[in-house]
């Protein structure tokens, strides 16, 4: 198998490729991201730190 990246297309600037491969990779990555333990530890973020906080109370 051959590692070489795509040919680059004429007139294509840097950031140009940069982004085509960005692109390339995330999609070569598949589906969107799971966001379950990031709204996990909101969660208990926000749990613990209630405790120390009185005033926040009704």
């Amino acid at each position: 198998m051959d590692d070489a990246p795509p040919p680059t297309p004429p007139g294509e600037t840097p950031m140009q490729k940069a982004l085509r491969l960005k692109r390339a990779a995330q999609g070569a990555k598949g589906g969107p991201p799971s966001s379950g333990r990031l709204r996990d530890e909101r969660a208990a973020a926000a749990a613990s730190s209630s405790k120390s906080k009185p005033w926040m109370k009704k």
